[in-house]
C-alpha cells in the first residue's frame, strides 16, 4: 500500500498549509478472463473501476500470452509467466471479472490460475483478498462461472467477497455512450463496488 507526503511541512503553518499529496493506497491487479477484442467482460473491467474511490488504483494482469500450464516449466518458467506472479504478488487486492463459457470458467483463466499456484507452496494467490463479477448475454449471468470459480478460489486460499453477488445480464443502458456505467446499472453497480471496496480495506495485508 502507498500512502501520503506533506509538501511545505517544515514551512510557517501561519503562511502556506502544507500540501498533501497521496498515493494510491490499494494496488489492485485485475484479471479478465477473456481475449475477445470487443469482449464485454473487458468493458465492465474498465468501466466499474471508475465507481472506485481514488484510493484504489487497478491495473489489467496480461494472462492472454501465458503458456499451458505444464509441470516441467516450474523450475524455469516463462517471462510471461514470471511477470504475472511478480503483479500478482505485488496486488493488495485481486478484482476477477469473466465469461461463462459452457457453465463454467473460461480455460483462459483456469490456465492463469494454475500457472499462479505452482510450484506448491509457492502460490501467488494465497492471502489474497478479491471480488468476482462477470456479464453474458445469457439469462443467469455469469452465475455457474462465478460458482466454480468461488471453488477454486477458495483452495487456492483467496479470500472472496461473498454479498452482493453481481450476475449481470448484457442489456441496452448497462453502458453509456462513452464507455461508462450506465444510469440504469449504476446504483446496483454503486453498491458492489463500495462493498468490494470495504472488503479490500478489511482484508489487505
Amino acid at each position: 500500500m502507498g500512502g501520503c507526503f506533506f509538501e511545505g511541512a517544515g514551512k510557517n503553518k501561519y503562511r502556506t498549509p502544507p500540501k498533501v499529496e497521496c498515493m494510491s493506497q490499494y494496488q489492485i491487479a485485475v484479471i479478465v478472463g477473456s481475449l475477445r477484442k470487443d469482449s464485454l467482460n473487458r468493458k465492465l473491467a474498465d468501466a466499474i473501476v471508475k465507481l472506485a474511490p481514488p484510493e484504489f488504483s487497478f491495473r489489467q494482469v496480461q494472462i492472454g500470452d501465458l503458456p499451458l500450464y505444464n509441470q516441467d516449466d516450474d523450475e524455469h518458467p516463462a517471462p510471461a509467466v514470471v511477470k504475472m506472479k511478480s503483479e500478482i504478488r505485488a496486488a493488495d487486492g485481486l478484482l476477477f471479472v469473466s465469461p461463462e463459457y459452457n457453465r463454467s470458467i473460461p480455460g483462459l483463466l483456469k490456465n492463469a490460475l494454475d500457472c499462479g499456484s505452482r510450484p506448491t507452496g509457492q502460490s501467488v494467490w494465497a492471502g489474497k483478498p478479491a471480488g468476482i463479477i462477470g456479464v453474458s448475454t445469457g439469462a443467469v449471468g455469469t452465475a455457474m462461472a462465478q460458482q466454480h470459480l468461488r471453488n477454486v478460489l477458495s483452495y487456492l486460499d483467496v479470500a472472496v467477497l461473498r454479498q452482493p453477488e453481481a450476475y449481470l445480464q448484457m442489456r441496452e443502458g448497462m453502458f453509456d455512450d462513452a464507455g461508462n456505467i450506465g444510469a440504469a446499472s449504476r446504483a446496483f453497480l454503486q453498491n458492489w463496488m463500495d462493498h468490494y471496496v470495504a472488503w479490500i480495506k478489511k482484508n489487505a495485508g
